[in-house]
């Protein structure tokens, strides 16, 4: 897995495209680097989801406190 970890991610699409002729253990240390790498993705996109949230609401907040102050 180490080396799969410095592994250029067009590797890991070669092999994928090529997987009929990887060996087993290349396929499944691919496999396992693609699982952490999606699980880190989903976190982020998570904790971004929640931050751009969280941003709308104090913008609106702050956009609606300025809207009765000009009107």
């Amino acid at each position: 897995m180490e080396k799969l970890r410095n592994m250029d991610k067009n590797k890991i699409v070669e092999i994928a495209n090529d997987c009929e002729n990887v060996p087993n253990k290349l396929l499944v240390e691919s496999r396992d680097f693609l699982i952490e790498e999606f699980e880190q993705t989903k976190t982020i996109i998570i904790d971004l989801t929640r931050h751009l949230e969280s941003v709308e609401v104090l913008y609106d907040k702050i956009n609606k406190e300025l809207d009765k102050r000009t009107k």
